[in-house]
């Protein structure tokens, strides 16, 4: 017994790990685990009674939490415009631009993958949208089945780490971060590993150029009346708004102060980027619009429907992603724009009806309460495990790991890659995440980049051969037997589970690639965040002195006990006005920190 009670974290562990192994339901087990061994403490008189009665009010502070609201509404978001047809335009469109180059098809659905990945934040909705769209016309011109299965898979899962991703808010809520800090951090991640997805195709259309054939002529449909491609007058718009982007980009202080009145002499990056950015959209949306209007011919075919494609999901990213970064909208207030703007666009394309409404509305009530009910569990486990020291004891089994930070991050990181195997992102989140934090903190890591890290690393269990969801997502829509095409008429042989599996591997191994880069060149993260401000307190003691009258004590106690010093007439004070520095300190202090910014 004694050894029990000695030793409740580290069997309160081993416990979960039975339940979950048994196929227990998550939620259930973490709850259970830790009302059952909160029973054993108490009993044993290693934990009071008196704790168990903090569960109800922590089980209500996760419903008082604004932060958690952010998730039905980018769930909806993204479950509406997967249902509205904006997935199915983009690739069709994006397809025929890329289609000539070998691997075009590739680098569409990677391309399209990301702008997905940021208007949805849902994984299942973006690998279901693609698998259903692009695997047919893949597997019709003979892409290699592998490349297309793990190509499609691989894009999807983006929306695990381009914001506004579901698992960022979560691991934020769990750090106790901010949710708008983890989105910036995330976002170069995010545009990397796109990067290196496409690097992957582009080399292996010189390697195995077999694999990732381009499109015949007969397919590329998208041409003008006198059989061009359109491409050039795509490249010139798109050179056009690129330069007047940066242009705007470098005069955003002047422009700031043409605006406010007020002389700006620096403005933020994320608020100039997003600024210069909205400006070329809407540059090229109006070029479009008059073209289509006057029909003056100043663009072709192609860069017009690649401009009115385009115009709908990168609006939406700045309804939503732009007014986080801007600061105009809290995470929680960014996803009940973006879930209306969803709407809006799905009644502007015809495709919003009631039923697809109370679907999207199933749906996303599902996740929500399934988030919920694992929070609550996770809770009630957590609050048991700090009962009996379970953070102290999870410290002391990784702080005095060989190497530092370092020997730390590796053994965690693999740690999180195993357990990835067995458990998704939610439950990952909920159950290691809350363990790592504290011990992280400690060792002076920055926990914004930390819980990236830990994002980019949980991507992988969509991805793990032979328990990854998006690996399940993909095989319920790839086809199991072999069909006729309806185009080339040609049988289609089916994907097998073994080809998703190896398509799925090279992608993998991209994803631990960018989890070592992280870790290698921290800068990746922290360079989209806002620097802090760091104060000489010495310097602001200084200034406040300057800022406070002088009260006119003299040298002699006894002259002040007379009431010298507060005489009207003598001494600075009495000039003082009302709700000057001299009668408010705060306000002293805020001058003196205005003072000593503006010196620096």
């Amino acid at each position: 017994m004694e050894f029990i009670a000695h030793n409740l974290a580290p069997l309160m562990f081993a416990g979960l790990i039975c339940f979950l192994l048994v196929g227990f339901p998550v939620a259930f087990s973490l709850g259970a685990c830790g009302l059952f061994f909160a029973f054993i403490g108490v009993e044993m008189g290693v934990l009071p009674e008196a704790l168990l009665q903090a569960m109800p009010l922590r089980i209500f502070g996760i419903m008082q939490n604004d932060t958690l609201l952010a998730i039905p509404f980018f769930t909806l978001m993204g479950l509406i415009l997967e249902r509205s047809g904006m997935a199915e335009d983009l690739l069709d469109t994006i397809g025929q631009l890329f289609g000539p180059v070998r691997g075009g098809l590739a680098l569409a659905v990677i391309f399209v993958g990301a702008l997905l990945a940021a208007t949805t934040g849902v994984v299942a909705a973006s690998v279901i949208s693609m698998g259903l769209i692009s695997l047919p016309i893949m597997l019709r011109y003979g892409y290699d089945r592998r490349l297309a299965a793990g190509v499609i898979a691989a894009s999807g899962t983006l929306a695990q780490i381009i914001p506004p991703s579901l698992v960022l808010i979560i691991i934020a809520d769990q750090l106790g971060r901010s949710v708008g800090d983890m989105y910036k951090g995330a976002f170069l991640p995010g545009l990397m590993l796109t990067g290196f997805y496409a690097m992957y195709v582009v080399l292996l259309a010189f390697i195995k150029p077999q694999w990732v054939p381009a499109l015949p002529p007969e397919a590329r449909t998208l041409r003008d009346d006198n059989g061009k491609s359109g491409v050039l007058s795509l490249l010139v718009l798109t050179v056009i708004c690129t330069v007047a982007s940066i242009y705007v980009g470098q005069h955003m202080a002047q422009l700031h102060t043409w605006w406010t009145g007020e002389t700006v002499e620096r403005v933020a990056l994320d608020e100039t980027i997003v600024v210069a950015m909205c400006f070329g959209v809407a540059l090229a949306f109006a070029v479009a619009m008059l073209n289509k209007v006057t029909r003056m011919g100043l663009l072709s075919r192609m860069a017009e429907r690649v401009t009115f494609v385009l115009i709908p999901p990168l609006l939406l990213i700045f309804l939503v992603l732009g007014t986080i970064f801007l600061g105009v909208a809290t995470p929680t207030e960014g996803g009940a724009m973006g879930a209306m703007g969803a709407l809006i666009m799905a009644v502007a394309r015809r495709r919003m009806s009631f039923q697809l409404l109370q679907q999207a509305l199933n749906t996303t009530t599902k996740l929500s309460c399934f988030v919920v009910f694992i929070l609550i569990g996770a809770t009630i486990f957590g609050l048991t495990f700090q009962g009996v020291d379970g953070p102290l004891w999870v410290e002391h089994l990784l702080a005095g790991l060989p190497g530092g930070q370092l020997g730390f991050l590796i053994v965690v990181n693999i740690m999180v890659f195993f357990l990835a195997f067995f458990l998704d992102f939610f439950e990952l989140s909920f159950i290691v995440v809350p363990l790592l934090a504290p011990v992280a903190d400690k060792l002076g890591i920055d926990l914004i980049w930390f819980g990236v890290l830990l994002a980019i690393n949980m991507q992988t269990s969509f991805m793990h051969p032979p328990f990854g969801f998006a690996l399940f997502y993909l095989r319920s829509v790839a086809p199991v037997k072999a069909y006729v095409d309806k185009v080339t008429k040609k049988v289609i042989q089916p994907v097998t589970t073994q080809q998703i599996y190896w398509g799925a591997l090279p992608f993998l191994a991209i994803q631990i690639l960018m989890v070592s880069l992280v870790i290698a060149f921290p800068g990746i993260v922290s360079s989209g965040l806002d620097k802090k401000e760091v104060y000489d307190l010495d310097k602001v003691r200084t200034e406040m002195e300057a800022a406070m009258p002088d009260p006119g004590f003299s040298d002699d106690p006894t002259k002040d006990m007379e009431g010298g010093a507060s005489q009207p007439g003598t001494g600075a004070s009495s000039d003082a006005q009302p709700g000057s520095a001299a009668d408010d300190p705060m306000k002293a202090m805020e001058e003196a920190l205005s003072r000593s910014e503006k010196k620096e």
